[in-house]
């Protein structure tokens, strides 16, 4: 075995996702007491880690704009494996699950991941450039599926509450997964120049200058991994999920709480991700993977979930309240003014992390 294989298999990314697969093998099905819970959630981030590096390989081999779509793909099967499941054992507390978590995922892409990418950008250069024909173009598609999905269905008057009809949700599902299927076709063929990183200077990053991309070998064994991290992710996920509901019980929090609690953990490699392209002036990146994975959350969820209805029971609520419309549309319009421009700076940033800030105390404390 040559050093530089030895290398590689001893580093964490490997064996960590193995060792998390181990775990969810050896507590499925069980109650976990709480020193149980503390070990598996300690495998759920690792694996969480894990899965972002794989996805990076992966990105890196296959390049930009087609390596944001890998990791916000990743992050939307976890996000809807987490949410079937637990519609499935959850009863009636689980009927707005699904609006939960993906209302949730779109303020924190747009408002978090974005706000941080920007404001770590502009810390260290000043200033954060982009492509505000991509970015304009990501954002307002975001913005016209979340809103078909999650503002319709509490103005609609063929079913009682904040509901489609099926017919209603087949439309709305196929119309999603249609603009993201469209925007996906823009972003890595039509137009790809408006998704590649664009440097201070104003240059265009078609590739990595520093690093020589990963070989085909070690790409197929990072995507291996990243599998392998993602099946961990939910399983794992979905066996501490009983102490994260009992404990959002025992706080006296809403049941939108464990929505919250879902994407900000499915998002975290996003976020990290995120952060470290704004680090490397690569804002354009994170942009992408910020959007990309709001686009996907909706564009893809909602689709898994009309077809879940299928076999599952009681009606699916969709529709958002008052409070949570404002928020939406206060992000529509303040994140319309950000990406215009194609220039951001602190202030652009910390406005959306004012959002996000907002959007969780609200959502402990409605």
């Amino acid at each position: 075995m040559t050093p530089r294989i030895r290398s590689y298999l001893s580093h964490w990314t490997v064996y960590v996702p193995v060792l998390a697969v181990a775990t969810l093998i050896l507590t499925w099905g069980r109650d976990l007491p709480p020193p149980l819970v503390v070990l598996v959630a300690a495998f759920l981030a690792g694996a969480v880690l894990a899965a972002v590096h794989h996805a990076e390989v992966v990105a890196h081999r296959v390049g930009e704009p087609f390596g944001s779509l890998v990791l916000a793909v990743a992050v939307t099967i976890i996000e809807v494996a987490l949410i079937v499941t637990l519609m499935i054992s959850g009863g009636e507390k689980t009927q707005s699950l699904a609006r939960d978590t993906v209302f949730a995922a779109v303020m924190i892409t747009c408002n978090g991941i974005l706000g941080l990418s920007l404001l770590v950008g502009a810390v260290r250069r000043k200033i954060a450039v982009f492509n505000p024909e991509g970015t304009g173009g990501a954002f307002a598609t975001v913005a016209t599926i979340a809103a078909m999905s999650m503002v319709l269905p509490s103005f609609t008057t063929s079913r009682p509450g904040p509901q489609f009809s099926p017919t209603q949700l087949g439309f709305a599902a196929i119309v999603s997964l249609g603009l993201y299927l469209l925007f996906v076709t823009v972003q890595t063929r039509r137009h790809r120049d408006y998704f590649l990183p664009i440097t201070t200077a104003g240059e265009v990053i078609d590739t990595e200058e520093h690093l020589d991309p990963p070989s085909g070998r070690a790409t197929l064994t990072s995507l291996g991994l990243l599998m392998i991290a993602l099946i961990a992710v939910v399983g794992l996920a979905k066996g501490v999920s009983p102490a994260v509901e009992s404990a959002v019980q025992n706080a006296g929090l809403p049941q939108a709480v464990v929505g919250v609690v879902i994407a900000l953990l499915v998002l975290l490699p996003e976020t990290i991700a995120s952060v470290r392209a704004a680090a490397r002036d690569r804002m354009q990146t994170s942009l992408n993977l910020a959007l990309g994975s709001a686009m996907a959350s909706i564009g893809l969820t909602i689709p898994a979930i009309s077809i879940a209805m299928i076999w599952l029971d009681g009606p699916l609520l969709l529709g958002l309240g008052g409070t949570q419309m404002v928020l939406l549309a206060l992000t529509a319009v303040v994140g319309t003014l950000t990406v215009v421009p194609g220039r951001a700076n602190v202030l652009q940033g910390g406005v959306h992390l004012g959002l996000l800030t907002a959007f969780l105390f609200l959502a402990a404390s409605p």
